[in-house]
């Protein structure tokens, strides 16, 4: 895979980061914890420079974060109330969660979202939240665009200084994804096991 992320980025410049980079965020076919590295190391190659590459992989990844918000926003949160009372069991989620969350989005969602732009997973789907709640465009911008400068800029810049070696990246980033995913599962399947009980609490008050 890496070789052929190397051939894009090496033929395409900064216009093949930013196609991988939206393809990653919009579809993920490869990571960016694949991306970025391999453009560092052709940015410490002398090919490109190392802020083109990050500009690169920064606009890509906010195109995509951007396309997905838009998406939600055009769906809002009243047209998802009828899919959540009919498959709620199965996300797991109910209309009083989706309030609450709501609310927490309402007073820190510049923090969820620039925090969520640089922790693998959550990174790619935290647009979602922000788009079915409406959070201002301008927030959302800003933040996500911070958070994802940050997490581009770090793979680029540890590509770079380790040039071809940027399997010692995955062997940290591998691993933290992997803690991620992990988590992810376990909580849902936990919130499965505890459904029933949690509608009753719910119903109760």
């Amino acid at each position: 895979m890496d070789e052929w992320v190397f051939r894009l980025v090496e033929g395409g410049g900064a216009a093949g980061i930013f196609l991988l980079m939206l393809l990653e965020t919009v579809f993920p076919p490869i990571p960016s914890e694949v991306i970025m590295p391999v453009a560092g190391v052709v940015a410490a190659r002398g090919e490109l420079s190392l802020v083109s590459v990050i500009i690169a992989g920064t606009a890509g990844a906010m195109a995509g974060n951007l396309f997905w918000y838009l998406v939600a926003r055009m769906i809002g949160l009243e047209r998802f109330r009828p899919f959540i009372e009919r498959h709620g069991r199965w996300l797991t989620l109910d209309w009083p969660e989706v309030e609450r969350a709501q609310r927490l989005f309402g007073r820190f969602g510049a923090a969820i979202v620039g925090f969520g732009r640089i922790i693998p997973t959550i990174r790619s789907v935290v647009s979602l939240p922000a788009g079915l709640i409406r959070m201002r465009l301008p927030g959302f911008l800003l933040w996500s665009t911070i958070g994802t400068v940050v997490w581009s800029s770090g793979l680029a810049i540890a590509g770079w200084v380790l040039g071809r070696q940027f399997d010692q990246i995955e062997r940290f980033i591998g691993p933290l994804s992997t803690a991620v995913i992990v988590l992810i599962v376990t909580t849902y399947v936990w919130r499965q096991l505890t459904w029933n009980r949690r509608r009753r609490r719910s119903g109760d008050s």
